[in-house]
């Protein structure tokens, strides 16, 4: 296939894709990291209290080697950086057998990444990208619609707000979807219910890749719901194991803090 024998590098003209370490950790650390200094100093210079100062020394030497360590994430994962994160979206939409033809959509676009590199692998396909587009990570659709303009596809892509627990579309709406480490940031919602409702949305005979951190507590024994999906008459429906695949080993994907990183791709 044209899209995919040739190389797309994302990111060449100016756009902005983010990191998924987002810039609130890092202000949250900073800002605890500023107070317990200034707690350490007081304890020994003021209030001459040297236990409470010991205790604050550690608190404030665990709080330096957590920001280095995710100023090391953010690196990893950025584009121009480590490319993690490209790395991850080249992952998942190799393992989409899609035709190129019609329609696809991403829930959780984010800043537009995936939404993008699909538009440019499949030259004919319609791609849709939705987000609640919460505040922590600063993404927002226009700089989805940015992002898609200077990589020169914005007539085959539109962004729009959305909801993952309740989708507005109705079902059978595309040809394909894909996800990408959206579901478990959903607070206080049915993990497999949201695979389903993304399902919903599918053709039937459309394909889905959907990649998350499916930690067994959030999501329980996948192997048995991709088990359902086959008795529900999904099929060529496997569980990928991106932590090996896209990290390179679990070891890897953990001190990234995507260690049980799994992907559920098949056919409706």
């Amino acid at each position: 296939m044209e899209g995919r024998e040739r190389e797309i590098r994302l990111g060449t003209h100016g756009e902005d894709y983010g990191s998924w370490m987002s810039n609130p950790v890092f202000y949250m650390v900073g800002a605890l990291l500023a107070l317990s200094a200034a707690l350490d100093a007081l304890s020994f210079a003021v209030f001459r209290i040297a236990a409470l100062g010991i205790l604050f020394s550690v608190v404030a030497a665990a709080l330096l080697a957590l920001l280095v360590w995710i100023t090391w994430i953010r690196k990893q994962y950025a584009f121009g950086g480590g490319g993690m994160m490209e790395r991850v979206h080249q992952v998942v939409l190799s393992h989409l057998d899609f035709n190129g033809q019609g329609s696809l959509l991403e829930v959780g676009c984010g800043s537009g990444a995936l939404s993008i590199r699909a538009a440019l692998t499949w030259l004919e396909a319609e791609v849709t990208g939705i987000d609640y587009w919460g505040a922590a990570y600063g993404y927002g659709q226009t700089m989805c619609e940015k992002n898609a303009g200077s990589e020169g596809v914005a007539a085959r892509c539109r962004f729009q707000h959305g909801d993952a627990n309740k989708l507005d579309f109705p079902d059978g709406s595309f040809d394909a979807v894909v996800s990408n480490y959206v579901y478990h940031n959903v607070m206080g919602a049915d993990k497999r219910a949201l695979l389903l409702e993304t399902l919903r949305v599918l053709k039937k005979g459309g394909v889905f890749a959907l990649n998350d951190d499916m930690k067994p507590r959030m999501y329980g024994d996948m192997e048995e719901f991709a088990q359902e999906l086959r008795d529900m008459g999904y099929t060529e429906v496997r569980l990928i194991d991106m932590a090996q695949e896209a990290f390179g080993s679990r070891r890897r994907a953990a001190m990234m803090m995507l260690g049980d990183s799994r992907m559920l791709v098949g056919r409706k």
